[in-house]
Order: C-alpha cells, then sequence, then structure tokens
C-alpha cells in the first residue's frame, strides 16, 4: 500500500485509531514533562494535530475542552502570519495572544511543522497553562489586559532547530517562577517534536506520503456523523438564560440556540456587557465550550475535530462579555466561560423535553495563593522572612446530577481537570491543607442527587500573611435543579476567625489565620420524594446527607440508631 494507492474504509479506520494514539502520546509527554502543577498534577493541556489547512484532524483525550477547542482555531492564525511555505524543518512557532490563542495570557499555544522525506505533512499543537506569567497574577483584578502579565506574539519559538534564547530570557525576566515557565515552554516544543516522530514512524509503517486521503475521510465522516444526530432533534428556536455572580454586580448569560438542518447555531444576544474586570471571554473560549456543551448531549461518540466541530456556530455580540475585544481584562475567563454548557443545557433540556443533567459548580475552585515580600497587600516588615511562593492548585466542587445517576462529587466539568492532592500543594509552599472533605448537604435533592462540593482549609505555616487570589461563582447564585430538582449549596470564602471573603478578588489572609473554602454542590434532578428510600439512606450512612436533610428534603426518617423509621417514612412521603 502506498500513497498512490486506493484506501480501504478498514484501512482508513485503523490509521485514525492510531493518529488518535499518536496525539495521546503527545499530550502524554507533555504531563509528564510539565514542571507546573496545572500540567503534571491536573493536565491543564490540550494537544492535537492539524492538517496544511490548519483543519484539526484529531485531538488527544487527554486535555481540557478550552484548551483544545480553542487551540483548534489558533493554528489558523499562526498560519496567516507563517504560511505553510515559509516552514522549515526545526521551525517552533508560539504565542500566548488570548484572542488569537486559548483566551488569556497564562495560556501557552506551541505550533511545530512536521515533515517528512523533506515534505511538510502536519503540524503538531498544544497547550498549557503557565503557573505565572508577570503582572497583577491570576487574578480578576486587573482593568486592562496589559496589566496581566507578559504578552507574546504570534512568533518562532525556534528556528532551524534553535531556540530563541532572547524570548527565553524576557520571560525569566518578567515571571515569578522562571524555572517553571521556562520549562513548560520546552516540555510544549517537545511534546510537538514527539507527536511529528510518531506521525512519521505511522506513516512509514503504512507507506502513505500524506494525510490528505485520511484527513478527508475524518473530516467527511464526523461532519455527517454529527450532521445525522443533530436532525434527530426537532427543528426550532430555543432560548435559556442564567444569572451569576460576577465581580462587582451580577452578569446574565443569554443564550438563543436555532436547530436545523444545516447544524446547530448559538447566539447570545442579550448576554451582560464587557466587565471593567479580568471575568471576560474572547470569542475562542467562548465557542470552545459552547461547542463542548452541545457535543456532550448531541454527539458525544463523534470523534472532536473540524469536521464536527463545523456544525456548531456561536456568535456573541463585540463588546459582550462573552466577546470581550481587546483591551479588556481576561485573566480568569475560566470563572465565566465554563458556565457555558450549563447554559446550553438549558436550550437542549427545552429541545429534548429533559434528559440533560442539572447545572453544577461548573467554574474551577482552585486554590491560587502567593506568599512573602511583594506579594502580599501587607506592612512589609509582617513578611520579613517569609517564605516567597505562588501557587495554583485545582480542585472542584459537584457537578449536576444527572437523568438516572447522581452528580459527581468534587469533579471539574466542564473543564475535566484533575484535583491537585494535597500534599504536592505542600511540598512546594509553606502552606498547610488541615481540612479537605466532602462537604455534607451540599448536592441539591432530587430523583437524582446533586454531586457534594468539598470544604478546604488552608493556613500557612510561615508567621506571615499570605495572600488568595479568589475565582469563584455560585455564591450569590447556586446551581440551578431541574424538573423540581433542589438546588445546590451554594458555595462561600471565609477566613477561620469568621470574616466574610469575596469571591472574587486578591485579599489578605492574616498572620494565623486561616482560609475556608466551600465549594458548591450540584442542582439535583427530578422529584427528591420519587428517590428510592434505599439510596437516601446510603446517602446518610456515607455521611453525605445528613438525617434532617433526608427527613426535610426526601422524607425519610432514620432513627438515631441509623435504621430507617419506615412507618414514618410511609406517612411523610405520603403527605
Amino acid at each position: 500500500m502506498t500513497g498512490n494507492h486506493p484506501l480501504s474504509p478498514i484501512h482508513l479506520q485503523i490509521m485514525w485509531d492510531r493518529l488518535i494514539a499518536v496525539v495521546e502520546e503527545q499530550a502524554t509527554t507533555l504531563v509528564r514533562t510539565g514542571f507546573s502543577t496545572s500540567t503534571r498534577e491536573a493536565g491543564d493541556v490540550s494537544a492535537g494535530v492539524f492538517d496544511q489547512a490548519g483543519r484539526m484532524l484529531a485531538q488527544a483525550v487527554t486535555g481540557t475542552p478550552g484548551h483544545v477547542n480553542s487551540m483548534a482555531r489558533s493554528v489558523n492564525h499562526f498560519l496567516a502570519k507563517f504560511p505553510v511555505a515559509t516552514m522549515g524543518e526545526g521551525d517552533v512557532f508560539i504565542t500566548n495572544d488570548p484572542w488569537k490563542g486559548t483566551g488569556h495570557l497564562h495560556d501557552f499555544t506551541v505550533v511545530t511543522p512536521t515533515f517528512r522525506r523533506g515534505r511538510l505533512v502536519a503540524l503538531f499543537a498544544c497547550t498549557s497553562h503557565v503557573v505565572d506569567i508577570g503582572g497583577r497574577g491570576m487574578t480578576p483584578d486587573a482593568r486592562h489586559v496589559l496589566e496581566e502579565g507578559l504578552y507574546v506574539p504570534l512568533m518562532r519559538f525556534a528556528a532551524g532547530g534553535k531556540i530563541d534564547q532572547t524570548l527565553i530570557e524576557i520571560v525569566e525576566g518578567n515571571v515569578r517562577e522562571p524555572v517553571q515557565v521556562v520549562g513548560d515552554l520546552y516540555s510544549l516544543a517537545a511534546c510537538n517534536d514527539v507527536g511529528g516522530r510518531r506521525l512519521v514512524a505511522m506513516m512509514d509503517e503504512f507507506e502513505i506520503d500524506t494525510l490528505d486521503r485520511l484527513g478527508a475521510h475524518i473530516l467527511e465522516k464526523s461532519r455527517a456523523a454529527s450532521l445525522e444526530l443533530i436532525g434527530r432533534l426537532p427543528a426550532g428556536t430555543y432560548r435559556n438564560a442564567m444569572r451569576v455572580d460576577g465581580y462587582d454586580k451580577p452578569i446574565d448569560l443569554v443564550a438563543t440556540m436555532t436547530i436545523s438542518a444545516a447544524g446547530i447555531d448559538v447566539d447570545y444576544t442579550g448576554t451582560s456587557g464587557v466587565s471593567s474586570y479580568g471575568i471576560n471571554v474572547p470569542l475562542c473560549y467562548t465557542e470552545a465550550y459552547t461547542a463542548f456543551g452541545v457535543k456532550c448531549i448531541v454527539a458525544p461518540k463523534v470523534p472532536n475535530n473540524d469536521g464536527s466541530l463545523s456544525v456548531i456556530r456561536v456568535s456573541a455580540p463585540a463588546g459582550s462579555i462573552l466577546n470581550a475585544e481587546r483591551p479588556a481584562p481576561v485573566a480568569t475567563r475560566p470563572v465565566t466561560g465554563q458556565l457555558l454548557p450549563d447554559v446550553v443545557f438549558g436550550c437542549l433540556h427545552q429541545a429534548l423535553g429533559g434528559g440533560v443533567p442539572a447545572e453544577g459548580t461548573s467554574c474551577l475552585w482552585n486554590l491560587i495563593a502567593t506568599g512573602g515580600p511583594g506579594a502580599v497587600d501587607a506592612d512589609p516588615a509582617a513578611l520579613a522572612g517569609a517564605e516567597p511562593f505562588n501557587i495554583m492548585s485545582f480542585h472542584s466542587g459537584g457537578t449536576g446530577a444527572r437523568p438516572g445517576k447522581d452528580g459527581l462529587s468534587a469533579t471539574a466539568f466542564p473543564s475535566g481537570v484533575r484535583n491537585v492532592p494535597v500534599e504536592v500543594t505542600e511540598a512546594i509552599s509553606p502552606l498547610l491543607i488541615r481540612r479537605k472533605e466532602y462537604r455534607t448537604d451540599s448536592g441539591g435533592a432530587g430523583r437524582d442527587r446533586g454531586g457534594l462540593g468539598q470544604v478546604m482549609v488552608v493556613e500557612s505555616l510561615d508567621d506571615a500573611p499570605f495572600a488568595v487570589n479568589a475565582n469563584y461563582d455560585r455564591i450569590e447564585h447556586p446551581p440551578r435543579g431541574r424538573e423540581g430538582g433542589r438546588d445546590g449549596r451554594a458555595g462561600a470564602l471565609s477566613l477561620g476567625s469568621g470574616g466574610a471573603l469575596r469571591g472574587k478578588g486578591s485579599q489578605t489572609v492574616p498572620r494565623g489565620d486561616r482560609v475556608v473554602i466551600e465549594m458548591p454542590g450540584g442542582g439535583g434532578l427530578g422529584d427528591p420524594r420519587r428517590r428510592p428510600v434505599e439510596r437516601v439512606l446510603a446517602d446518610v450512612r456515607a455521611g453525605l446527607v445528613s438525617r434532617a436533610a433526608a427527613e426535610r428534603d426526601y422524607g425519610v426518617v432514620i432513627a438515631a440508631d441509623g435504621a430507617l423509621d419506615r412507618a414514618a417514612t410511609d406517612a411523610l412521603r405520603a403527605s
């Protein structure tokens, strides 16, 4: 079988599966060589292979939708500046442009051309979140994107295999964690290199000279499969709105979804305008999480690539919080953008008449903390001798209840990142996690219960204050239940001494005090009184639901010895 011979459907399917294995190894290389906790512990990355036109053919399962789906668009920006004809072997390209990358300065996207026998055959791209990019840090407090850190335009990271040392020195001179950040840049380049080598080996094995036939097969099949599934939905227009906390005032996320034979269009006209603070979302990130929300319900088993993404079209008014234009601050765009699948689910619930999850925490509840001189809003004398540190540790609340299943507890959805073990945070900083456990009764009651949030209590072993950069939502407006299910419990942020903290912005934890992070639970689905008594009893025995909540919300009475009071339960449920 050579590049000139026809390929059978079986051959094409085998090569397609192999291509996915190639990008999965690409992503695994990034995770294994990454320096920052967001990469090596949480898996906040993306990896994929693209054809010469910039169309994504395959993505790694390892990674986050916000990175993958926005990266799928970003390769076109690289090609607009660096056409394929100008690329050479050993070239590597890089940017952290929020509007041409993946939405904020903390993400670097790297693109590498792959050559076989002197001919360019594909492009590999990857993204990861770095622990620091200078500026104000990972906080929504900035009023301008230039306050948020170092900006690297689309440029060469390497030419002919030689790294641009001037760029390395600029990065080192502008970030608080130069070893971690520069190490991650090398990891990004390395993972693309591994992907390229594995692709060339695959092409040698199958004796193909180009990816043209395989790429066309992938994109055609994925697009057709997506349109077939969309065609099963009731055509029409559906609307949903969701109010969330915002920074200084609530924001409204408003979606209009139109389903037709040509695909699904989602328009966010009616959404709140751009914020003065860094919770704004560039359109590339809005597209990413909107498309992910649609695919979760409509076509979850269709591979994610340019073909399947092309039938989901997203628009938002320029100047809205979901289409923020330069120079709007965007550092904490996930706190808004990751809520969009819930908005989309509300539209699809109407279209399908059910069958979608309730709302969940959705946005991450990460522990982002700094310490040491210059990193805390405190008297410099109080910071003398304090250990400088910069921590970003990923943690999550509960997801919404699913049809026929409870929500997932302490699980990141839609981002998909992993919780970072407390031992990792404690090993690289003076922070001590005094408590980390499920938050009883935080999941919304329902026939299917919302997933539980978690409680974390954090202090510093240094005799000094430290700062927490809060990027939280669902405090004033908790996740809503669906079909009679109750709302999840709202989140909260406070000091151990009792003082309340704001859900967003950099704040100081005084010397000797602790910060208490109470993460939201997901909304419930369906009438709680229809939940089987045995499931309620199991929840109580596991400490997920209290006896009081079992009686109040589910109509299940449990005696002092933990046994079910069947007579009282039957009477209460019948009332």
